[in-house]
């Protein structure tokens, strides 16, 4: 049986909750709704949650504003770090550069040095060459280039700002580089090689050339200078040969001598070899000056000998004479020549010479010319080798038109022959 006003749920009615407020003679009540309640719990719950969050978040935010700037301070420091890094990158890297190119600077200074230099020996070489070439008469190889104008080296060097160093070509046209011949033209580099390997190959390159051109000076002068001696040594042994001396105190000889070992640098190998070279050049010039004082040319060249220097049959008489000289076969009115330099001391009617000319050709010796037809030369006059002293003819004791030569040592007739036969072997070096 049910009794009234109870729920049949569970056995109970259910009833909503009433909320009674008594003040004085006032009754207030309110219904409570199930909703209601469930409403006002949850915006309790919201705002008890709400409450704990903004705890937490009070409670919590020094740590997590901490952290933050703990770790903006960490990658500072990373940035700082790196920064640094790079700029100690950039400084090693500028320190490079202003190394290479220091390191440039002084190569290409070096270099323009040394072309200065040996521009400067060829321009003293060019005199002493041509006076080699014409005494010594030697056929040398072309002689090695020369330096000419200096090519803007230092223009064409640049460091680029990556600290390598860049070499450019550009500067240097056609005109600039016939000096340097020599050089390398390879332009084309590989992949792995960088701008100071190629500089680097370039001043080796220069240098090279630098050194070869250096050498070619050196072996053309030690050539020359071997070639003065060779030729000195030949003029001296032909003279003695002949049993005459010379006055000769040169040559590569050297006995008696000693000293510490001094190695010399390039300069001072350069100015020794030049100056052996001088005084090889003298002493050929001094040998070459004695040999044209002797009576060593023909003075009828062309002509055969009909009648030799020494015993003789007389070709008047028959009987045997000495014949103090030789007999050219001439015809009349042929030039006689000077056989040497000399200064005229007779010229004139000499007996059985007929017309005669004496010739002073010092150091004691002098050449007669005899049997001419007509004179040329006055008494004191200076002649040269090879000028004409007059005319071949028959004058005097003669059975026919000849030239009657005579060469005299201090006044003694001596084998002309002698003065011939040197006069044929050192013709060449004269």
């Amino acid at each position: 049986m049910n009794v009234p006003g109870q729920s049949a749920v569970f056995g109970k009615r259910k009833e909503p909750h009433t909320v009674i407020i008594a003040h004085g003679d006032e009754i207030r009540h309110f219904t409570v709704r199930p909703w209601l309640a469930a409403l006002g719990g949850s915006a309790l719950a919201a705002v008890a949650i709400g409450y704990l969050l903004a705890t937490s978040y009070l409670v919590l935010r020094d740590d997590l504003i901490g952290a933050a700037t703990a770790r903006q301070a960490r990658m500072q420091q990373a940035y700082e770090d790196r920064i640094s890094a790079l700029r100690a990158q950039v400084d090693r890297i500028t320190s490079r550069q202003l190394l290479d190119q220091q390191l440039m600077e002084t190569k290409v200074s070096e270099l323009l040095e040394r072309q200065s230099q040996l521009t400067q020996r060829h321009g003293r070489l060019d005199s002493v060459l041509d006076r080699a070439e014409k005494d010594v008469g030697a056929t040398l190889p072309d002689a090695a280039p020369a330096p000419g104008q200096k090519p803007d080296v230092r223009a064409a060097i640049t460091a680029p700002a990556d600290g390598g160093a860049a070499v450019s070509l550009a500067s240097l046209d056609s005109g600039d580089t016939r000096p340097f011949s020599l050089w390398t033209t390879r332009t084309d580099a590989r992949s792995d090689e960088t701008s100071a390997d190629r500089a680097d190959k370039l001043f080796v390159a220069i240098n090279q050339s630098l050194r070869s051109i250096e050498t070619d000076q050196l072996a053309r002068v030690e050539k020359l200078t071997d070639k003065a001696y060779e030729n000195a040594d030949a003029i001296k042994d032909a003279i003695q040969s002949a049993g005459l001396t010379v006055d000769s105190d040169f040559g590569k000889g050297e006995t008696d001598v000693g000293g510490p070992l001094i190695p010399l640098d390039s300069a001072a190998m350069f100015d020794s070899k030049v100056k052996e070279l001088d005084e090889a050049l003298d002493g050929l010039d001094h040998l070459k000056s004695q040999a044209r004082k002797l009576p060593l040319a023909n003075p009828a060249p062309g002509h055969p000998v009909t009648s030799p220097f020494g015993v003789r049959t007389d070709p008047i008489l028959g009987t045997a004479a000495l014949h103090s000289g030789m007999d050219f076969r001439a015809p009349r009115g042929m030039a006689a020549r000077a056989t040497a330099g000399g200064v005229v001391t007779r010229a004139g009617w000499a007996g059985g010479y007929g017309r005669m000319v004496e010739i002073d050709h010092g150091n004691g010796f002098s050449t007669r010319y005899g049997h001419l037809s007509r004179i040329l030369v006055e008494v004191g006059q200076k002649l040269n080798a090879g000028d004409e002293v007059g005319e071949t003819g028959s004058s005097g004791r003669s059975t026919g038109p000849h030239l009657h030569y005579e060469v005299r040592h201090n006044g003694e007739a001596v084998n002309p022959l002698r003065f011939l036969a040197i006069g044929k072997k050192v013709q060449k070096y004269l």
